[in-house]
């Protein structure tokens, strides 16, 4: 019996990057210790490229006016919003803080009010980040050498994933959006992806941010997998790390994870 072991890989962008600064460009939204987890990462990849199946990359890709970017976002004297400010429907109906455009704010109330009621997450306002075409929303050099070789290694391509790229909706999970536009599949759940994951016997899990993206994207796996077997999830914690000022969130997401049975394991513990 063929053993199908797939590398799932979140959001490896130069964005998310603590790159140096010969790199290209300024990372816009850098995890602390995530250039040396891509590094890790890449010589995983490297390493046991033979004994993986399938590979898949997930993109966050924004456009510059997205609900969740400042560009969006006035405070109620018209003032610009700051990066990593949390805005609630509170706040909103207080007027502390109003949609640029005037019109935009009984949509952007019903998406405060859909989202708050979930108690995932509360909106943040993140700098501009991962715009389409950009250096910002390329992969990590070293990660993308990597997989070039498994590609050519295996004669199969890597499958790529875009998410984020509706600006009405916060997309951290690869699986669906955090509220799904009705007028819009692409942030429903995706089928075609908890398809190929559900062929795994094993799904192996890395990337960036743990407190968001990869959390999202984890927590949605687990919820939408037919196949029911959280043990043949492996959690790569040296490949991941958490956005500046939510250490807690990633330590809760970890222990959350191991709780229900998922594996958490450095890279270099994992055999073949």
């Amino acid at each position: 019996m063929t053993h199908h072991t797939h590398l799932l890989i979140i959001d490896p962008q130069n964005d998310f990057c603590d790159l140096p600064p010969d790199a290209g460009g300024v990372p816009a939204l850098p995890v602390a210790g995530a250039h040396a987890d891509m590094q890790r990462l890449a010589a995983f990849i490297r390493t046991h490229a033979g004994a993986l199946t399938d590979i898949t990359v997930t993109l966050d890709s924004h456009h510059r006016l997205d609900i969740a970017h400042p560009t969006f976002w006035q405070k109620g004297d018209g003032h610009a919003v700051a990066p990593f400010t949390p805005i609630t429907a509170a706040a909103v109906n207080a007027g502390l803080f109003r949609p640029r455009q005037a019109s935009a704010l009984n949509r952007t109330l019903a998406y405060l009010d859909a989202l708050e009621a979930q108690g995932r997450y509360t909106l943040m306002v993140w700098p501009v980040h991962c715009e389409i075409g950009t250096w910002g929303h390329n992969v990590h050099a070293d990660v993308h050498a990597a997989y070039n070789a498994w590609e050519d290694l295996r004669g199969r391509s890597v499958s790529k994933v875009t998410k984020g790229s509706n600006p009405w909706t916060e997309h951290y999970s690869a699986v669906m959006a955090e509220v799904p536009d009705p007028q819009d599949d692409a942030t429903g759940l995706n089928h075609a992806l908890m398809a190929t994951m559900d062929q795994a016997d094993v799904l192996l899990v890395a990337g960036e941010a743990s407190s968001h993206c990869v959390r999202a994207t984890t927590e949605h796996i687990l919820a939408h997998l037919a196949r029911t077997k959280p043990q043949r999830i492996v959690l790569l914690t040296d490949c991941m790390g958490p956005v500046a000022g939510f250490q807690a969130q990633h330590e809760q997401f970890l222990a959350a994870m191991q709780a229900q049975g998922v594996e958490l394991a450095h890279s270099v513990e994992i055999r073949f």
